[in-house]
């Protein structure tokens, strides 16, 4: 059972991959650039711009580069480490995920340079997608890349969601993040093809929507940083920023009537239902009776894992079944183990599962893992709980409650074979879940 709950994981992965999607949007024939329901004719076209960041970025270039070909003039995109493809026309540069560094600033200020040429008859071809909030990063004036690095660091170990954090680094960017690249490329025509690592797919908030109109506020940002009780702990900087904001005396982030919004088009190309429906196909392929219990998982991983494993008791559709999720939870760090999100749902999943099915054999398997093959600061994507990770937990006399205690479910997890390795998959659509029920 572990081996198809890989194989549905697979499965729903490989759907969201950008060589499957970006062909469906964008085409070049009969002298006509088609991007989404945009039509170009080539003598109205000047030159065509591509710039991305993210994850998937590299790989959605290299499927761009095979569609347009020489009608490409110019590129830039940002990815992370480990996730470039060889390109011939786009120029990538790789930075860190998920607290920024030097390259994350070299990157925005590249991207800016780039889109100073676009002028009224050219196209921008921008491809986003999760990752990009950290990949992107401009400072504003009167702030250093180690002072934003904090304020990452901080969002990341508080608890709080991806909205939450993005409307925040939103609000500590001057050029870049909140649609605010528009800025710098009008009056050229901007096409994003967005794959969406948020739940709900709010376009203003994946990757900071650097090329949507910002629905969020300074208030909202300072809001959230008092919510999570970070205002005694970021540096004074940030807080002088915030507070200028506060006061009218920065730049909003521009808004829905903004007039540079008139030429940009966004289209929504992969999510994380199109992973799990990709996924209950396969389920079915292998003779599971799938459903599809949801795309918006939220809330602290270890309180879900036990709501679900509740919910695993109640089951009494057909079997053998396939239950997918997905979403995306976080976990608030209380100590200084070595884990992610998934891992550690995983772990408070398996404790559940020990006690609600005494019977091994009748035992769920349970898989958890990031749709971008990371999870957290390891080499994981996740890990799953079988009759093998049981059997090596008694064999080697080990307590999850401590190791979930510690928030150290990657040290918990290596010493049980129980780790989904996948190396970077360059998609990035938020966690699957697969349980299987015999």
């Amino acid at each position: 059972m572990r081996n198809d709950a890989l194989k549905i994981f697979t499965a729903g992965v490989r759907a969201v991959q950008p060589q499957y999607l970006l062909s469906r949007y964008m085409r070049w024939q009969h002298q006509q650039l088609q991007l989404g329901d945009q039509l170009f004719k080539q003598p109205d076209i000047n030159k065509v711009y591509i710039i991305g960041a993210g994850k998937a970025s590299a790989a959605m270039a290299r499927e761009t580069e095979i569609i347009l070909g020489s009608r490409i003039d110019a590129g830039f995109i940002v990815t992370k480490y480990e996730h470039t493809f060889p390109l011939k026309t786009i120029q990538c540069i790789e930075a860190a995920h998920p607290v920024p560094d030097d390259n994350s600033v070299q990157a925005g200020r590249e991207m800016i340079r780039l889109l100073k040429n676009a002028t009224e008859k050219d196209v921008v071809i921008a491809l986003i997608s999760g990752g990009a909030s950290a990949l992107l990063v401009d400072c504003p004036p009167g702030i250093l890349l180690s002072e934003l690095q904090v304020v990452f660091s901080k969002l990341l170990q508080c608890g709080a969601s991806i909205e939450e954090m993005n409307t925040v680094r939103k609000h500590l960017s001057a050029g870049i993040k909140g649609g605010q690249l528009l800025r710098t490329a009008w009056p050229a025509t901007v096409v994003s093809f967005i794959l969406s690592d948020v739940i709900g797919d709010p376009l203003d908030s994946i990757a900071s929507g650097p090329t949507v109109a910002d629905r969020s506020t300074f208030t909202d940002a300072w809001e959230i940083v008092r919510k999570y009780q970070l205002l005694d702990v970021l540096p004074v900087s940030i807080i002088r920023w915030l507070q200028l904001g506060l006061n009218n005396q920065v730049a909003e982030t521009p808004k829905p009537d903004d007039p540079i919004f008139a030429k940009s088009f966004n289209y929504l190309i992969g999510t994380n239902r199109v992973a799990l429906e990709a996924a209950a196909v396969m389920a079915r392929d292998l003779h599971y009776t799938p459903v599809i219990v949801t795309d918006s998982l939220q809330g602290e991983a270890r309180d879900k894992a036990q709501e679900l494993v509740a919910q695993l008791q109640r089951y009494e559709g057909p079997r053998p079944a396939c239950l997918l999720l997905g979403g995306e939870t976080t976990v608030t760090i209380k100590n200084a183990g070595k884990g992610g999100r998934n891992q550690e749902f995983a772990l408070a999943a398996m404790i559940a599962l020990q006690q609600a099915f005494p019977d091994s054999s009748q035992m769920p398997v349970l898989l958890s893992a990031g749709t971008d093959g990371t999870d957290g600061p390891t080499n994981a994507a996740g890990a799953v709980v079988d009759k093998g990770v049981l059997q090596l937990t008694a064999q080697r006399g080990l307590s999850p409650e401590k190791y979930l205690e510690q928030n150290d479910s990657w040290n918990f997890f290596n010493q049980v074979s129980g780790h989904i390795i996948t190396g970077p998959t360059h998609t990035n659509v938020m966690d699957i879940i697969v349980v299987l029920i015999p």
